[in-house]
């Protein structure tokens, strides 16, 4: 036999402890046994198996955070979709599922909601999260926001003037009247300057609007708040024209909308900040005034905004504006006068519109800080609370309506200016018509003439030099700019 035969075999080398650990499959541990014991990876049954109780109580405390986690919740498994509320066909009338930290982010540099060059998409910032959510909108095709209430968009039709309240990620909308039944009440108002001129009449009804919306019942009641005219208007989704009471409001600047009731103060504050109070009804009810700070406490507060579930009011500590001082509005209501000293991480955005932004959501957003339009220089500023230390909030240059590619905070700032959304700027929105003016006139051709100036003059109207050379371009640019029908 050859020797490499006679060789006895050699077994296999016996598995290693270590490797035998590896194979072995993990004992079982009974719930019962160890408390708080966690669940392998995997065990969906477990989750599925929760009682229904238990999955709509924790689901409504997600719900009270944010209306996307709420959604992710329910695509856990299907025993939690089914046992939970569905949101689309609730979103507007049902308070609850209001995105009210989100907020449309203006994309800037004349991207308009509905531009071409945006095929569609609308982009949505949270204030706390920083989370960027984009939405395919077609409404704005036909349509153009002018307010953003409890994270719903106000928008109005191009059509008929028609205004739609649009909760933009269920996609439910509550249909409500036409703006223009409003011009035949102003027109017999003696109240409201009159002029022969119709834009001047649609310059009063839709420039700095400010919304305000009640849902209770499943009924849907909508109040806008005209500066100009010092009056508001409100309707149902069940009524068929606007309604304007014969009171006015006080003259203010920035007036807060906070869950169906609206804040402002006086303007101007030289005895002091008076503060009024508006709630949503049908018909609604005079403003009452709440609270009052006087001028030797707070110098030029006019500013409300809605801060970690407290409404706060900013103003200066004197004349010279050099320090800023906020009062908690509980605090003026009962007359105390307790200056805060601390936000937290939040960030305060003071202009048309008032937001706080967390800190944590960008990366250029600083905390206790407020940032707002110096009335000395007509600059955008940035105050710290805690040195009391001025600073520019941003590099270059920027008025708010066309921000560059500086910082994402031009894109906040943009945000607390409601002109920003309409189709073309505040100018083009004050002179731009309603639908039913066809008839060209001489008052037409001044427009047209103003028009073009302004488009020459702007620069948050961007075209290629491709597009400049196709036959009639500005004239299509100008149309679809402002969506008239000749």
């Amino acid at each position: 036999m050859p020797p490499s035969r006679s060789r006895k075999r050699t077994s296999a080398p016996p598995a290693t402890t270590a490797r035998a650990r590896r194979c072995r499959r993990p004992a079982a541990v009974p719930l019962d046994d160890v408390a708080g014991a966690v669940a392998p990876p995997f065990s969906s049954p477990l989750w599925a198996s929760l009682s229904d109780d238990l999955v709509c109580e924790i689901a409504w405390r997600v719900l009270s955070g944010d209306i996307l986690d709420y959604v992710r919740f329910r695509a856990v498994c299907t025993r939690w979709r089914s046992g939970t509320v569905c949101p689309r066909g609730r979103g507007v009338a049902d308070p609850r599922f209001h995105p009210r930290r989100w907020m449309m982010l203006p994309e800037g540099h004349g991207l308009y909601p509905g531009h071409s060059r945006l095929r569609g998409y609308v982009r949505f910032f949270n204030l706390d999260t920083g989370t960027f959510v984009r939405v395919k909108l077609p409404l704005f095709n036909s349509h153009c926001a002018l307010d953003s209430v409890d994270g719903l968009l106000l928008l109005q039709r191009d059509e008929d003037t028609g205004i739609r309240l649009v909760h933009p990620f269920t996609g439910d909308i509550a249909e409500l009247p036409p703006l223009a039944t409003l011009l035949a009440q102003l027109k017999n108002d003696p109240s409201v300057p009159h002029g022969s001129d119709p834009y001047w009449w649609w310059s009063l009804i839709r420039y700095c609007v400010c919304a305000t919306v009640s849902c209770s019942a499943g009924a849907i009641t909508v109040m806008l708040v005209f500066h100009h005219l010092r009056r508001v208007a409100f309707a149902t989704s069940e009524d068929r024209q606007w309604a304007m009471p014969s009171w006015e409001i006080p003259v203010n600047i920035a007036p807060l909308s906070l869950q169906g009731k609206l804040y402002l103060v006086q303007f101007p504050c030289a005895n002091g900040s008076l503060v009024f109070q508006m709630e949503v009804g049908s018909p609604p009810l005079p403003p009452k005034m709440i609270a009052t700070c006087p001028a030797d406490k707070l110098y030029g507060g006019y500013h409300l905004v809605e801060c970690n579930s407290q409404i706060l009011l900013a103003g200066y500590t004197d004349s010279s504006m050099s320090h800023i001082l906020i009062y908690k509005l509980e605090d003026l209501i009962l007359e105390r006068f307790v200056p805060v000293t601390s936000i937290g991480d939040r960030a305060l955005f003071l202009e048309d519109r008032s937001l706080s932004v967390s800190s944590k959501a960008l990366p250029t957003i600083i905390a206790e800080t407020v940032v707002y339009t110096c009335p000395l220089n007509r600059c955008f500023a940035q105050y710290r609370l805690t040195t009391g230390a001025w600073s520019q909030p941003f590099d270059g240059y920027s008025d708010g309506f066309n921000p560059g590619p500086y910082s994402l905070i031009q894109h906040v700032i943009s945000c607390c200016i409601r002109n920003v959304w309409y189709v073309s700027g505040p100018t083009l929105c004050v002179l731009a018509p309603s639908p039913v003016v066809r008839n060209w006139s001489l008052d037409h051709l001044i427009y047209w003439a103003i028009l073009l100036v302004i488009l020459f003059r702007n620069k948050g109207l961007v075209y290629s030099e491709k597009e400049t050379k196709k036959p009639g371009w500005l004239c299509w640019k100008v149309k679809r700019k402002l969506r008239i029908w000749a």
